[in-house]
């Protein structure tokens, strides 16, 4: 932690370079001419204290506000940031619309909207409408509808939106991706993710602990059971696609020379939590008697205008261990993460796999070699560090960030495309074009160049 926080302070003095964007320097912006980037929170829960944490780790920012409807978040957060040696930031939550008054304030640049899922959009909207360079947590948004929201308002005011999908950053992704850019697949044809993710014990609990210890949700719930598990109970789709889904459309450029097309899907049968409810909680727990909508396994196929497919997996409903699920092929050879295991034809032995450990470390990306020390302890095996270096330096800059609208707009186009695919028994679904035909344009961010 310390040499986190001793780096940020060099970094931000000697304007060192750590950014995905070229052109970005850290701490080093010409607009902002060394003030610090003026930043607010509206969410503090878990996933937003953990952001929280890692930008106080930062010389370059000041945390000017906080928002939350739970008064016991909004004492942790501001304990983090008295400890942390910073003054309290004024506060906001008296009710779930007062993070309006929020985003009215001049002391406020950038906010970061990490609340529950139908808060998403709204937020993001009202945040670009006020003018302030908006960081969203995933999904992005529920609705073809909401999606185009985002848009909209992005092109009406000029405000940017960065989705926080912190995965892009993970040091295998970015070695595979690497990898992808230097052509050792081959031309690229096919991909597959996901997010499967034994989650029963974060959508119930039993009313007194955070995770998994009974059949409660909703009004009983915590934290994400108060709100997560209800999806489940109305939606057949696949509600949370960008972890997987994000990853794999940076490496076939989506909406930069690419784009998707089509999506089908189908979900089996659903069980998993019923039984979940059953096994904690008894057969005549009044919870029991529900009906969850959302098939345990939920599997998409995306085709895009270049002729790869990307199949995508939603599985948090049964016992199983954790994976996303990746394999990248192309013409040379693929990897998948389930066994850490690749073949590069001509390079691994004939019709074998091998480890990819040697691979991961040859293409490791150039971000990681020099400051992955420095993103240890920052959540998630440090691609927390890397996102929120995006975001801030994208800020600073007022530039359209790495993981951009349209990013946001199609990867959460999934979830509405896929609840109606399943309800028409798998019939395919047209993408919408988000970037108004712009996709055939657009160039691909420079990923492997690193500034200083």
């Amino acid at each position: 932690m310390n040499s986190r926080r001793n780096f940020v302070k060099k970094a931000t003095i000697a304007g060192a370079g750590l950014s995905l964007i070229p052109g970005l320097s850290f701490g080093s912006s010409n607009i902002f001419k060394g003030e610090k980037l003026k930043l607010a929170f509206i969410g503090v829960g878990l996933r937003g204290a953990n952001h929280l944490r890692n930008a106080l780790h930062r010389k370059d920012i000041e945390i000017t506000a906080i928002c939350d409807v739970d008064p016991k978040r909004i004492e942790i957060a501001t304990k983090m940031i008295t400890d942390a040696g910073y003054k309290k930031p004024q506060v906001f939550g008296e009710n779930n619309h007062d993070y309006k008054n929020l985003l009215e304030l001049k002391e406020v640049d950038a906010v970061i909207i990490a609340t529950p899922w139908l808060w998403h959009t709204r937020m993001a909207v009202d945040a670009m409408e006020a003018g302030k360079y908006t960081g969203l947590e995933v999904s992005a948004a529920n609705t073809l509808e909401e999606c185009w929201d985002l848009v909209n308002t992005h092109e009406k005011t000029g405000s940017h939106l960065m989705i926080l999908e912190n995965v892009n950053y993970r040091r295998d992704v970015l070695a595979v991706l690497n990898m992808v850019k230097q052509n050792v697949f081959g031309e690229m044809v096919h991909f597959r993710c996901g997010y499967q993710h034994d989650l029963r014990g974060v959508k119930f609990n039993d009313g007194k602990s955070a995770y998994g210890l009974g059949p409660e949700f909703g009004e009983h719930g915590i934290s994400e059971s108060k709100w997560r598990t209800r999806h489940s109970l109305l939606r057949n789709a696949d509600v949370y696609p960008t972890h997987g889904v994000g990853p794999m459309a940076v490496m076939c450029d989506i909406n930069r020379g690419n784009r998707f097309m089509s999506l089908t899907s189908h979900a089996t049968k659903a069980i998993g939590l019923h039984k979940y409810i059953v096994d904690k909680g008894g057969k005549d727990h009044p919870n029991a008697k529900l009906k969850f909508k959302q098939g345990d396994v939920i599997t998409s196929t995306i085709d895009t205008a270049n002729g790869e497919t990307i199949i995508i997996t939603h599985d948090c409903n049964l016992p199983r261990p954790y994976s996303l699920g990746f394999r990248v092929q192309g013409a040379n050879g693929l990897w998948e993460v389930d066994g850490n295991r690749i073949y590069v034809e001509g390079e691994s032995p004939s019709h074998h796999w091998e480890k990819d450990d040697a691979w991961l470390k040859k293409y490791d990306h150039p971000l990681w070699q020099k400051y992955g020390d420095l993103a240890e302890g920052a959540g998630h095996g440090g691609m927390d560090f890397f996102v929120m270096n995006a975001f801030v330096e994208s800020a600073k800059e007022k530039v359209a960030p790495p993981l951009d609208v349209y990013d946001a707009a199609a990867w959460s186009a999934v979830t509405p495309l896929s609840e109606a695919s399943i309800e028409n028994n798998g019939e395919p679904q047209g993408f919408p074009d988000f970037t108004r035909g712009m996709w055939v344009k657009r160039k691909p961010y420079n990923w492997m160049k690193e500034t200083y």
